[in-house]
């Protein structure tokens, strides 16, 4: 598997993991999980961006 690939696919899921870590943290008044929740999913995307960046150059 290509290393964009890997880092769209490892983005997507810290995107997904960061949603869910967020939505916790909002329904059990957690502000911590809830800040933890919008930095994973920060992250992801911009793994996420690196990969769609890579795939662009291995062309």
């Amino acid at each position: 598997m290509k290393s964009s690939t890997k880092d769209q696919i490892k983005g997507k899921v810290h995107k997904i993991k960061g949603g869910i870590k967020e939505t916790a943290g909002e329904l059990t008044d957690n502000p911590e999980l809830e800040a933890e929740g919008k930095v994973e999913k920060q992250a992801g995307k911009v793994q996420e961006k690196v990969g769609q960046v890579k795939k662009v150059f291995e062309e």
